[in-house]
């Protein structure tokens, strides 16, 4: 006798694990956490190590309250924890970099129900938790130098995208003020084509959000490449804008996501009161992508919609 077993979906297995995806990301972002402790030293390197493991930390404290099944080994703490302190200045103190783990793990991700069901980027809410909170500490970047200057390391100034004085070189190799994991070009590059070979992520969004962003500023006159490799926008447009959980799930999705981010960043870059606008752009977008999978799903062959019924019934 055969026996028909009956379980919900999905009924297919991808070899590709929710710990494979993440194995992958802390892979590709590792040209960006070298480049930093190259130009900023052990600093960045002690940052990013307190980042990545207060958030899975915090996220094994948070599902023992809640007597949940433990999920910090599928690394999507230690993913969150790494993209925050990439998006955190080298002098920032480290207890203020800690309650931006616990805004991102605990409140965010945790509270709301875990991997799956946070309604925004967590690493993206820390940020900007922080940069509310502590405005003059996360607005102070220091400026790498391969000599001591002043008798220091580093010097502290402002981010390029204010004063516009880096060269292209520094700004591609990554020798300029700014984040820690924000400043190399190329490491960022390198890492976000890794994602789109290994099919980690679709290039659908980094396209559209690099490309709508590339176009606005082309047309206001600014200069596109400087633009571009300066601040926080590559970090953004392939590491946290492509983020599953909180950008849509369509082809058509990704594109209108990617358009969003592109040009809301080159509005608050332009007219606002902050240099850099990517964090809060992929943050109002999150906000809107259940809106934008509902115009964008596909409509299955030969589905009726509710109101298609009813309104056959009424004419009938």
């Amino acid at each position: 006798m055969n026996t028909l077993l009956v379980a919900p979906s999905p009924h297919q297995k991808h070899p590709m694990s929710t710990q494979r995806i993440m194995l992958c990301v802390l892979v590709s972002l590792l040209p960006a956490v070298i480049a930093a402790g190259i130009y900023f030293g052990l600093r960045a390197i002690l940052l990013i190590l307190t980042c990545v493991t207060a958030s899975v930390a915090i996220e094994g404290w948070c599902r023992i309250l809640m007597k949940r099944p433990q999920t910090i080994s599928d690394l999507s703490a230690a993913v969150t924890g790494l993209i925050l302190a990439l998006n955190l200045p080298v002098t920032i103190p480290i207890w203020q970099a800690l309650i931006g783990c616990f805004v991102a793990i605990a409140v965010v991700k945790q509270l709301f129900g875990g991997l799956g069901q946070n309604f925004a980027n967590p690493a993206i809410v820390g940020r900007i938790v922080l940069m509310l909170s502590f405005t003059g500490n996360m607005t102070t970047w220091a400026i790498p130098r391969y000599w001591k200057e002043a008798g220091a390391d580093v010097v502290t100034g402002a981010t390029p995208l204010v004063t516009e004085s880096a060269s292209y070189r520094d700004l591609f190799l990554g020798n300029t003020g700014g984040c820690i994991g924000e400043t190399c070009a190329i490491g960022l590059i390198l890492g976000g084509l890794y994602l789109i070979f290994r099919g980690i992520i679709s290039p659908s969004t980094p396209i559209a959000y690099l490309g709508s962003f590339a176009l606005l500023t082309f047309i206001a006159g600014n200069d596109v490449p400087y633009q571009l490799m300066a601040g926080g926008l590559l970090l953004g447009a392939f590491f946290m804008a492509t983020d599953y959980v909180t950008t849509p799930i369509t082809c058509k999705g990704k594109i209108v996501f990617g358009i969003g981010c592109g040009v809301l960043t080159f509005l608050i870059r332009q007219f606002g009161g902050y240099p850099e606008g990517v964090s809060f752009s992929i943050l109002l977008m999150n906000i809107l992508t259940p809106y934008i999978d509902r115009f964008t799903a596909e409509k299955p062959i030969g589905a009726v919609y509710e109101s298609k019924k009813k309104e056959e019934q009424t004419n009938a």
